[in-house]
Parts: structure tokens; C-alpha cells; sequence
């Protein structure tokens, strides 16, 4: 077994995960600042939370109940006030729902507060009626991608620049002088997704690579396009690779994959099938997650390390109560997590 050093484990955090991979209600605020603390008395080593700003109207359709969505970076400094060695991250934050110059000052205020514990997961958000609900009919005019690409940008050159003047398509900044700079240079920033253009932001700009449901194969694969890029910009290959994955952890196989196909992730999976995750079978769960007993999981956990992972970033226990949740962080403390600090 490769050292202790080579390889992380961290939690996602339920910001704004309800309807999606979990049931109404599942965790309120107070909640998610909890499980993060007896997570790191667990032995993870960060927690992520992601990031929505309305209902979409298909988890209204589902439940017929509105989701609790927190903000994020909030929520972040609050676990950061009761933690000490955890890191704080965010998987993902969406950083076109906000101005950029705003965006770097709130990053670089959480990097202080937490002592420079801060990871940053930054993505151009998944789905498009929630920048209708915040920009109305200026969104038909947005490209996200145009969009995400110029804050990122602007936001670089405010961490390490004293003044920054930039006319954009979306944003005209003019002489920002940005104070006191991040604890954190470079800044980690993670980049999700695996096309080409997100790969090649993470090597301009980011500290690590964030995908999302993806087998041995294709992690394999985007390390060597990724490892192909830094070559090419003349950068060293220093990227934390840091995969997000469902995880449902059992006594044998057999209790593990009942647990998984009765949980609300699994049943998320399933509606995604047509959009986000399309050419993905939602039954193919054992091969693009963490899936079995303790022995099985460190089998995959291998395999993905032998495929480039380096952290095993956000997992998301299929369970649908906070109670059960807890349950299995520690089964999996005691029987993974223990295994690579031994």
C-alpha cells in the first residue's frame, strides 16, 4: 500500500444537496456545521459544500417541498471557527452567480479566517433556469462558460496583482486595489469536469482537478491529458487530483448495494441520466463510485490512486438521515480511513 501521504479523503457537505442527492429535510445549517467537526474527529481531511441559489423546478416537482440552500462560503467559515486541522472547500462554488471582485474578496477573507485552510472547487453551475431566476432575460444572452472564464481571470490578477483594470464582454473593472491578498500562492483552485477546455483551465490557473462520476478509465485518461498540458505550458505536473464519488459502504457487497439503490443519490442519478450525466447509466453505479465492503472499497480506492488519484475528495454517503450518515463515516473511519494512517 502506497504511504499515508499520497492519498486524502473528504466529505460532502450537504449546503446545498437537498432534493438532489438527499431527501427533504435532511440536514439544516447547524447540521452541516456538526457532522464537519466529527469529521475531522474521524480522520477526513476536508469537508466540501456545494452551491444553488433556488429550487429547480423538477425537485419541487419531486417533492413538492422547497430545499434548504445555504451559501456556502458562510457556511465554510463557520466550520472553519470550530476546526482546526480541516480543511474547508467548496465543490463547487459558482462563480458566475457573482460580481468577481466580490468573489475575491469574500475567498480571500475565508483563506484568513481559516488559516489558510481554504480549497476552492470553482465550476459554471448546471443548471441554466437558475440563472434565469437571478438574471431574468439577461440570461438568454449569457455564455457560462465565456462567463465563468472571465471572472476566473479577473479574480487571478486580484490575488496577485496590487491593481486591476480589465474590460470584458460581462465585466468592466477599473483600478481595483484588492487588500490584504491570499495566505494561500498559488491559490487552490479546483476545476471540475472533463472536457478539454476544463482541464486546460486547471492547469492555467488551478491547483487541482474536480470530476465528477468517472470510472478508473476515464480518470486515467484525463491524468494524461492533463499531465500532456503542463508539458505544454511548461508547468510541472503538481495537480492534485481529486475525483468526487458517491459512496455506499456495507458489511458484504450485497447490504452495500441495497443501501445504495435505496438512497435519494441513487434515485438523482436516474433523473440525470438525459442531461448532466448522458451516456451514463445510473446502473453502472459500481464502476464510477465507491461501492461495497470495506475490503472492496479499498480495492477501488487502489485502483483509482493507481490511476492518478490523490484525494478522494467530497464523498457523498448514500443515506438519506443525518443519523445513518454518521453511522457509516465512522464504519468507514474504522475500516478505510485507518488503513492509510496506520
Amino acid at each position: 500500500m502506497k504511504s499515508e501521504q499520497t492519498v486524502k479523503f473528504g466529505l460532502g457537505i450537504s449546503t446545498g444537496a437537498e432534493g438532489l442527492m438527499y431527501p427533504i429535510p435532511y440536514a439544516n445549517v447547524r447540521d452541516i456545521v456538526d457532522i464537519s467537526v466529527f469529521a475531522e474527529k474521524m480522520g477526513f481531511d476536508s469537508v466540501w459544500g456545494n452551491d444553488h441559489i433556488t429550487t429547480q423546478k423538477y425537485v419541487f416537482d419531486e417533492f413538492k417541498a422547497q430545499p434548504r440552500y445555504y451559501a456556502p462560503l458562510l457556511v465554510l467559515a463557520a466550520i472553519a471557527e470550530h476546526t482546526t486541522t480541516l480543511k474547508v472547500a467548496t465543490g463547487l462554488l459558482v462563480v458566475p452567480f457573482r460580481n468577481p471582485a466580490v468573489v475575491a474578496k469574500e475567498l480571500v477573507t475565508l483563506d484568513h479566517l481559516s488559516n489558510g485552510r481554504l480549497l476552492v472547487g470553482a465550476g459554471l453551475g448546471a443548471y441554466r433556469e437558475e440563472f434565469e431566476a437571478e438574471f431574468g432575460e439577461k440570461a438568454k444572452e449569457m455564455v457560462r462558460g465565456k462567463l465563468f472564464d472571465e471572472s476566473i481571470a479577473i479574480i487571478h490578477r486580484i490575488f496577485t496583482e496590487e491593481s486591476v483594470s480589465a474590460s470584458g464582454e460581462y465585466f468592466d473593472v477599473q483600478n481595483i486595489r484588492s487588500f490584504p491578498k491570499p495566505l494561500q500562492s498559488p491559490f487552490p483552485f479546483y476545476f471540475g469536469g472533463n472536457s478539454d477546455k476544463g482541464l486546460s483551465r486547471t492547469v492555467q490557473y488551478g491547483r487541482g482537478w474536480l470530476p465528477f462520476d468517472l470510472t478508473v478509465e476515464e480518470i486515467a485518461a484525463g491524468v494524461s491529458k492533463l499531465r500532456e498540458k503542463c508539458a505544454a505550458a511548461g508547468r510541472a505536473y503538481d495537480i492534485d487530483v481529486a475525483p468526487q464519488f458517491c459512496i455506499s459502504i456495507g458489511r458484504t457487497h450485497e447490504e452495500a448495494c441495497k443501501k445504495f439503490e435505496r438512497s435519494q443519490i441513487y434515485k438523482h442519478t436516474i433523473s440525470l441520466e438525459q442531461s448532466t450525466l448522458k451516456g451514463k447509466k445510473a446502473s453502472d453505479y459500481t464502476e464510477r463510485n465507491l461501492v461495497g465492503s470495506p475490503e472492496e472499497i479499498i480495492e477501488r480506492i487502489e485502483a483509482y490512486r493507481e490511476a492518478g488519484v490523490t484525494t478522494f475528495s467530497a464523498l457523498l454517503f448514500a443515506n438519506n438521515t443525518l443519523e445513518e450518515t454518521r453511522e457509516d463515516m465512522q464504519f468507514f473511519s474504522e475500516t478505510v480511513i485507518s488503513r492509510y494512517r496506520a
